[in-house]
Protein backbone atom coordinates (compact mmCIF):
# COMPACT_ATOMS: atom_id res chain seq x y z
CA UNK A 1 0.00 0.00 0.00
CA UNK A 2 1.50 3.53 -0.96
CA UNK A 3 2.02 6.32 1.83
CA UNK A 4 -1.16 8.52 0.20
CA UNK A 5 -3.20 5.43 0.84
CA UNK A 6 -1.50 4.55 4.31
CA UNK A 7 -2.44 8.25 5.48
CA UNK A 8 -5.98 8.37 4.31
CA UNK A 9 -6.26 4.96 5.79
CA UNK A 10 -5.37 6.23 9.08
CA UNK A 11 -7.29 9.18 8.75
CA UNK A 12 -10.50 7.29 8.54
CA UNK A 13 -9.65 5.29 11.37
CA UNK A 14 -9.17 8.20 13.76
CA UNK A 15 -11.71 10.69 12.20
CA UNK A 16 -15.12 8.67 11.03
CA UNK A 17 -16.63 11.70 9.62
CA UNK A 18 -14.07 11.29 6.60
CA UNK A 19 -15.28 8.07 6.16
CA UNK A 20 -18.97 8.96 6.07
CA UNK A 21 -18.17 11.52 3.88
CA UNK A 22 -16.91 9.75 0.82
CA UNK A 23 -20.05 7.00 1.79
CA UNK A 24 -22.04 10.16 1.08
CA UNK A 25 -20.13 11.30 -2.04
CA UNK A 26 -20.98 7.73 -3.04
CA UNK A 27 -23.86 7.33 -2.45
CA UNK A 28 -25.19 10.51 -4.09
CA UNK A 29 -23.26 9.89 -7.14
CA UNK A 30 -25.16 6.94 -7.72
CA UNK A 31 -28.36 8.41 -6.93
CA UNK A 32 -28.33 11.37 -9.19
CA UNK A 33 -26.03 12.31 -11.68
CA UNK A 34 -26.18 16.19 -11.04
CA UNK A 35 -24.64 15.74 -8.05
CA UNK A 36 -20.89 15.36 -9.15
CA UNK A 37 -21.25 18.52 -11.50
CA UNK A 38 -18.95 21.21 -11.68
CA UNK A 39 -21.55 23.54 -10.76
CA UNK A 40 -23.12 21.64 -8.26
CA UNK A 41 -19.87 20.84 -6.55
CA UNK A 42 -18.77 24.43 -6.06
CA UNK A 43 -22.36 25.48 -5.13
CA UNK A 44 -21.35 22.62 -1.90
CA UNK A 45 -18.45 24.63 -1.65
CA UNK A 46 -20.20 28.16 -1.40
CA UNK A 47 -22.53 26.16 1.61
CA UNK A 48 -19.98 25.04 3.20
CA UNK A 49 -17.96 28.42 3.39
CA UNK A 50 -19.97 30.34 6.35
CA UNK A 51 -20.39 26.93 8.34
CA UNK A 52 -16.77 25.74 8.16
CA UNK A 53 -16.34 29.40 9.51
CA UNK A 54 -18.45 29.22 11.98
CA UNK A 55 -17.49 25.76 13.08
CA UNK A 56 -14.02 26.61 13.62
CA UNK A 57 -14.31 29.08 16.27
CA UNK A 58 -17.06 26.57 17.78
CA UNK A 59 -14.17 24.11 17.98
CA UNK A 60 -12.43 26.61 20.01
CA UNK A 61 -15.39 27.08 22.02
CA UNK A 62 -16.10 22.69 22.76
CA UNK A 63 -12.72 21.98 22.93
CA UNK A 64 -12.94 23.95 26.34
CA UNK A 65 -15.55 22.00 27.33
CA UNK A 66 -17.99 24.93 26.81
CA UNK A 67 -20.96 25.55 24.26
CA UNK A 68 -22.09 28.98 22.13
CA UNK A 69 -25.88 29.02 20.55
CA UNK A 70 -25.71 32.30 20.38
CA UNK A 71 -24.23 32.21 16.68
CA UNK A 72 -27.36 32.74 14.55
CA UNK A 73 -29.01 36.45 16.71
CA UNK A 74 -25.06 38.11 16.36
CA UNK A 75 -24.83 37.07 12.90
CA UNK A 76 -28.57 38.60 12.10
CA UNK A 77 -27.62 41.28 14.49
CA UNK A 78 -24.33 41.90 12.51
CA UNK A 79 -25.79 41.40 9.03
CA UNK A 80 -28.91 44.17 9.72
CA UNK A 81 -26.89 46.89 11.20
CA UNK A 82 -24.15 46.50 8.48
CA UNK A 83 -26.99 46.63 5.99
CA UNK A 84 -28.45 49.86 7.93
CA UNK A 85 -25.52 51.70 8.43
CA UNK A 86 -24.18 51.46 4.65
CA UNK A 87 -27.54 52.13 3.84
CA UNK A 88 -27.41 55.46 5.25
CA UNK A 89 -24.10 56.29 3.00
CA UNK A 90 -21.31 54.63 5.80
CA UNK A 91 -18.00 53.12 3.95
CA UNK A 92 -18.11 49.42 3.20
CA UNK A 93 -14.51 49.49 5.28
CA UNK A 94 -16.15 51.51 8.46
CA UNK A 95 -19.20 49.61 8.19
CA UNK A 96 -17.44 46.15 8.11
CA UNK A 97 -14.87 47.25 11.36
CA UNK A 98 -18.14 48.14 13.00
CA UNK A 99 -19.67 44.44 12.61
CA UNK A 100 -16.42 43.07 13.58
CA UNK A 101 -16.45 45.11 16.75
CA UNK A 102 -19.94 44.16 17.51
CA UNK A 103 -19.00 40.12 17.26
CA UNK A 104 -15.92 40.66 19.37
CA UNK A 105 -18.10 42.62 21.96
CA UNK A 106 -20.77 39.66 21.91
CA UNK A 107 -18.16 37.16 22.39
CA UNK A 108 -16.56 39.04 25.02
CA UNK A 109 -20.32 39.21 27.19
CA UNK A 110 -20.39 35.95 26.82
CA UNK A 111 -16.93 34.84 27.57
CA UNK A 112 -17.36 37.28 31.22
CA UNK A 113 -21.03 35.71 32.00
CA UNK A 114 -19.44 32.18 31.66
CA UNK A 115 -16.20 32.87 33.76
CA UNK A 116 -16.64 35.32 36.07
CA UNK A 117 -20.38 35.25 36.08
CA UNK A 118 -20.48 31.27 36.65
CA UNK A 119 -23.49 31.07 34.51
CA UNK A 120 -23.72 27.60 32.54
CA UNK A 121 -22.32 28.53 28.65
CA UNK A 122 -25.48 26.81 27.67
CA UNK A 123 -27.78 29.37 29.52
CA UNK A 124 -25.10 32.45 28.90
CA UNK A 125 -25.17 32.10 24.92
CA UNK A 126 -28.79 31.26 24.74
CA UNK A 127 -29.54 34.55 26.21
CA UNK A 128 -26.97 36.12 24.15
CA UNK A 129 -28.77 35.08 21.21
CA UNK A 130 -32.24 36.12 22.40
CA UNK A 131 -30.87 39.47 22.88
CA UNK A 132 -28.94 40.03 19.59
CA UNK A 133 -32.05 38.38 17.83
CA UNK A 134 -34.42 40.82 19.34
CA UNK A 135 -31.74 43.98 18.92
CA UNK A 136 -31.61 42.92 15.16
CA UNK A 137 -35.59 43.22 14.83
CA UNK A 138 -36.05 46.15 16.90
CA UNK A 139 -33.38 47.30 14.60
CA UNK A 140 -34.44 46.63 11.43
CA UNK A 141 -38.54 46.91 12.44
CA UNK A 142 -38.60 43.22 11.40
CA UNK A 143 -38.05 43.90 7.47
CA UNK A 144 -35.43 43.03 5.53
CA UNK A 145 -33.04 45.51 4.87
CA UNK A 146 -31.67 46.65 1.32
CA UNK A 147 -29.69 48.66 -0.84
CA UNK A 148 -26.53 47.45 0.00
CA UNK A 149 -23.39 48.34 -2.43
CA UNK A 150 -22.41 46.03 -5.25
CA UNK A 151 -19.01 45.88 -3.79
CA UNK A 152 -20.29 44.89 -0.52
CA UNK A 153 -22.30 41.83 -2.14
CA UNK A 154 -19.01 40.95 -3.93
CA UNK A 155 -17.63 39.49 -0.50
CA UNK A 156 -20.74 36.66 -0.67
CA UNK A 157 -21.39 36.68 -4.29
CA UNK A 158 -18.22 36.91 -5.98
CA UNK A 159 -15.19 34.73 -7.18
CA UNK A 160 -11.56 35.19 -7.83
CA UNK A 161 -10.67 32.98 -10.87
CA UNK A 162 -13.41 29.96 -10.21
CA UNK A 163 -13.23 30.01 -6.57
CA UNK A 164 -15.72 31.66 -4.54
CA UNK A 165 -14.58 34.41 -2.16
CA UNK A 166 -16.46 33.09 0.47
CA UNK A 167 -14.55 29.96 -0.09
CA UNK A 168 -11.25 31.59 0.02
CA UNK A 169 -12.62 33.39 3.43
CA UNK A 170 -13.00 29.94 4.92
CA UNK A 171 -9.89 28.74 3.76
CA UNK A 172 -8.07 31.63 5.26
CA UNK A 173 -9.83 31.26 8.50
CA UNK A 174 -9.28 27.20 8.40
CA UNK A 175 -5.68 27.96 8.10
CA UNK A 176 -5.47 30.31 11.28
CA UNK A 177 -7.80 27.47 13.01
CA UNK A 178 -4.98 24.67 12.33
CA UNK A 179 -2.16 27.47 13.13
CA UNK A 180 -3.58 28.05 16.59
CA UNK A 181 -4.46 24.69 17.43
CA UNK A 182 -1.25 23.35 16.46
CA UNK A 183 1.40 25.38 16.83
CA UNK A 184 0.35 28.34 19.07
CA UNK A 185 0.25 28.55 22.84
CA UNK A 186 -3.82 29.45 22.50
CA UNK A 187 -4.12 26.18 21.48
CA UNK A 188 -2.17 24.31 23.77
CA UNK A 189 -4.07 26.27 26.85
CA UNK A 190 -7.58 25.40 25.07
CA UNK A 191 -6.30 21.54 25.03
CA UNK A 192 -5.20 21.63 28.39
CA UNK A 193 -8.58 23.61 30.05
CA UNK A 194 -10.75 21.12 28.09
CA UNK A 195 -9.07 18.22 29.22
CA UNK A 196 -8.54 19.25 33.10
CA UNK A 197 -9.83 22.41 33.97
CA UNK A 198 -8.40 21.84 37.40
CA UNK A 199 -4.69 20.54 36.57
CA UNK A 200 -4.47 23.67 34.08
CA UNK A 201 -5.52 26.00 37.39
CA UNK A 202 -2.48 24.33 39.08
CA UNK A 203 -0.26 24.54 36.22
CA UNK A 204 -0.94 28.04 36.76
CA UNK A 205 -2.69 28.74 33.69
CA UNK A 206 -5.23 31.90 33.51
CA UNK A 207 -8.15 29.33 32.99
CA UNK A 208 -10.80 32.52 33.02
CA UNK A 209 -8.61 34.97 30.49
CA UNK A 210 -7.93 32.13 28.13
CA UNK A 211 -11.91 31.50 27.71
CA UNK A 212 -12.54 34.93 27.50
CA UNK A 213 -10.25 35.23 24.40
CA UNK A 214 -11.91 31.91 23.02
CA UNK A 215 -15.36 33.00 23.61
CA UNK A 216 -13.79 36.49 22.02
CA UNK A 217 -12.28 34.53 18.60
CA UNK A 218 -15.70 32.74 18.42
CA UNK A 219 -17.27 35.80 17.86
CA UNK A 220 -15.29 38.08 15.55
CA UNK A 221 -15.59 34.75 13.60
CA UNK A 222 -18.95 34.75 13.79
CA UNK A 223 -19.37 38.49 12.89
CA UNK A 224 -17.61 37.58 9.52
CA UNK A 225 -19.74 34.42 8.89
CA UNK A 226 -22.69 37.29 9.28
CA UNK A 227 -21.20 39.84 7.01
CA UNK A 228 -20.57 36.81 4.63
CA UNK A 229 -24.11 35.97 4.68
CA UNK A 230 -25.25 39.16 4.61
CA UNK A 231 -23.21 40.22 1.13
CA UNK A 232 -24.55 36.84 -0.16
CA UNK A 233 -28.36 37.14 0.59
CA UNK A 234 -27.46 41.49 -0.70
CA UNK A 235 -29.49 42.60 2.04
CA UNK A 236 -29.66 42.31 5.92
CA UNK A 237 -32.25 39.70 6.89
CA UNK A 238 -33.43 40.00 11.24
CA UNK A 239 -34.45 36.30 10.84
CA UNK A 240 -31.19 35.39 9.35
CA UNK A 241 -29.29 32.31 10.02
CA UNK A 242 -32.07 31.02 12.50
CA UNK A 243 -31.15 27.50 13.83
CA UNK A 244 -27.92 27.51 12.39
CA UNK A 245 -26.05 27.00 15.63
CA UNK A 246 -27.37 23.29 15.71
CA UNK A 247 -25.83 23.05 12.02
CA UNK A 248 -22.30 24.19 13.23
CA UNK A 249 -22.45 22.03 17.13
CA UNK A 250 -22.95 19.07 14.78
CA UNK A 251 -20.35 19.71 12.32
CA UNK A 252 -18.17 19.82 15.57
CA UNK A 253 -19.42 16.53 17.03
CA UNK A 254 -19.96 14.50 14.09
CA UNK A 255 -15.82 15.61 13.28
CA UNK A 256 -14.78 13.84 16.52
CA UNK A 257 -14.53 17.26 19.10
CA UNK A 258 -15.84 15.89 22.09
CA UNK A 259 -18.45 17.39 23.87
CA UNK A 260 -16.71 17.21 27.32
CA UNK A 261 -13.53 19.25 25.68
CA UNK A 262 -9.92 18.37 25.48
CA UNK A 263 -10.20 16.34 22.28
CA UNK A 264 -10.80 17.01 18.89
CA UNK A 265 -9.25 19.58 16.23
CA UNK A 266 -9.96 21.37 13.01
CA UNK A 267 -9.15 18.69 10.70
CA UNK A 268 -12.44 16.86 11.99
CA UNK A 269 -14.81 19.70 11.92
CA UNK A 270 -13.76 20.67 8.06
CA UNK A 271 -15.07 16.60 7.82
CA UNK A 272 -18.32 17.35 9.84
CA UNK A 273 -18.89 20.67 8.22
CA UNK A 274 -18.56 18.78 4.92
CA UNK A 275 -20.69 15.99 6.17
CA UNK A 276 -23.44 17.93 7.08
CA UNK A 277 -23.40 20.29 4.07
CA UNK A 278 -23.35 16.98 1.74
CA UNK A 279 -26.00 15.20 3.32
CA UNK A 280 -28.24 18.65 2.97
CA UNK A 281 -27.07 18.97 -0.61
CA UNK A 282 -28.18 15.87 -1.41
CA UNK A 283 -31.36 15.38 0.29
CA UNK A 284 -32.62 18.47 -1.83
CA UNK A 285 -31.14 17.16 -5.00
CA UNK A 286 -33.12 13.99 -4.36
CA UNK A 287 -36.04 16.00 -3.62
CA UNK A 288 -36.46 14.59 0.04
CA UNK A 289 -40.05 16.36 1.98
CA UNK A 290 -37.92 19.18 3.94
CA UNK A 291 -39.38 18.19 7.33
CA UNK A 292 -37.64 14.78 6.32
CA UNK A 293 -34.32 16.32 6.05
CA UNK A 294 -34.23 17.67 9.61
CA UNK A 295 -34.91 14.25 10.96
CA UNK A 296 -32.15 12.57 9.35
CA UNK A 297 -29.83 15.45 10.19
CA UNK A 298 -31.10 15.00 13.52
CA UNK A 299 -30.60 11.02 13.43
CA UNK A 300 -27.27 12.21 12.11
CA UNK A 301 -26.41 14.10 15.03
CA UNK A 302 -27.59 12.12 17.72
CA UNK A 303 -25.54 9.02 16.19
CA UNK A 304 -22.34 11.12 15.98
CA UNK A 305 -22.79 12.23 19.73
CA UNK A 306 -23.61 8.63 20.41
CA UNK A 307 -20.21 7.23 19.33
CA UNK A 308 -18.40 9.65 20.73
CA UNK A 309 -19.89 8.93 24.22
CA UNK A 310 -19.06 5.99 23.65
CA UNK A 311 -15.64 6.04 22.52
CA UNK A 312 -15.37 8.18 26.27
CA UNK A 313 -16.19 5.66 28.28
CA UNK A 314 -13.64 3.17 26.44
Amino acid sequence: MNKPLRHLKKQVSINGALGGLVILCVIFTILTEHFMSVYNLINIARQCSINLILATGMTFIVLTGGIDLSVGGVMALVGTLIAGFMREGMTVGIAVSIGLLIGTLTGLVSGLLVTYGKIPAFIATMAMLTISRSLALMYSGGYPITGIPKIYSFIGTGSVGPVPVPVLIAVLVVLFGLFVLKKSIFGRYIYAIGGNENAAVLSGINVNMWKIITYVVHGILTAVAGIVLTARMNSGQPGAASGIELDIIAAVVIGGTSLTGGEGGIFGTLMGALVITVLNNGLVLLNVNPYLQGLIVGCVILIAVFLDKRKKNK
